[in-house]
């Protein structure tokens, strides 16, 4: 699965890891429903924190298609919630 972080480039996760990143995804999710900005941010770190450890960078000028887009390290909660969707930042 390919997986770009928006400002950083992509990053190709293997399908194994999706368990754990949904668990950070519905962290994030909780955080924003409850509208905490400490959690938001602390969920925003582990999620990406956790592709970055599991996803094997794709070279810059490959062209492949984004499976996922998720925000920037300092996205903003009114970033994240636009880009959200009814699944969340990561489906499944």
């Amino acid at each position: 699965m390919i997986v770009r972080i928006l400002g950083e480039g992509q990053r190709d996760v293997p399908e194994s890891a999706l368990a754990e990143l949904n668990t950070h995804d519905a962290d994030l999710a909780a955080a924003v429903d409850a509208d905490d900005e400490t959690a938001f941010r602390a969920a925003l770190v582990a999620l990406l924190t956790q592709v970055r450890a599991v996803g094997t960078p794709l070279a810059d000028e490959s062209l492949e298609e984004s499976d996922l887009v998720l925000p920037h390290a300092e996205a903003t909660m009114a970033e994240v919630v636009a880009m959200l969707g009814a699944d969340g930042l990561v489906p499944g």
